[in-house]
């Protein structure tokens, strides 16, 4: 019987292509592009579950819930693991503090703000340091810029972490999607090795 035909990240391999300029929709059709056509295919056979969200204000959107389909392989959770580190690290990551601080004094000065001393606004900058921290740079700079070019009044926290999620949301729902696959074929490695060691315990015990 021949050998299974499995395709897998070349080696040395580049890194999966990032390019934060491009909208989101040719960034999602790059990087899925980008991915070996197994993983592609099961990214595309697993069953996803919408749900509408609602906060405080009322409906909120539609969440989704991607679950791998049957049959990931160990194989498939190590394509699915390059490519999440090569996304953690291309897309992801968290912006380094001076960058976000650069950033947020910067889009501040643009709307002064009365009766505040430089000493509170720069503390003021830092809880948005910290609360915008998770983001990764070019979510940060890209709300920045759509912010000042179309409001006239200075944002809140939440109104640029809304930003910052619409705009890294085609990444962070590939990075999660990844993770399952991840996941999966671990549990499926341990799920098998169970089954052979419970095989091997019968054929002993038969002998």
């Amino acid at each position: 019987m021949p050998a299974p035909n499995i395709t897998a990240f070349p080696s040395p391999r580049s890194p999966l292509p990032f390019d934060p300029a491009m909208p989101a929709a040719d960034r999602h059709s790059l990087l899925i592009g980008a991915l070996p056509p197994p993983l592609q295919d099961l990214l595309v056979a697993g069953p996803v579950e919408r749900r509408p969200r609602f906060s405080d204000d009322g409906f909120d959107g539609v969440t989704e819930t991607w679950s791998p389909p049957a049959g990931v392989t160990v194989q498939h959770a190590a394509m699915a693991q390059r490519a999440l580190d090569d996304l953690a690290m291309m897309a992801l990551a968290p912006a380094p503090t001076d960058h976000v601080l650069a950033r947020v004094l910067a889009l501040l000065s643009h709307y002064p703000a009365k009766n505040m001393t430089p000493d509170v606004e720069r503390l003021v900058a830092l809880d948005w340091a910290e609360d915008l921290g998770e983001y990764p740079a070019w979510a940060i700079d890209a709300a920045a810029r759509a912010w000042r070019r179309s409001k006239k009044w200075r944002p809140s926290i939440a109104e640029m972490r809304a930003l910052c999620d619409d705009l890294c949301a085609g990444e962070r729902r590939l990075a999660e999607r990844l993770q399952a696959v991840v996941q999966a074929g671990q549990q499926n490695r341990v799920q098998g090795g169970a089954a052979k060691a419970l095989t091997a315990g019968a054929i002993r015990r038969m002998s």
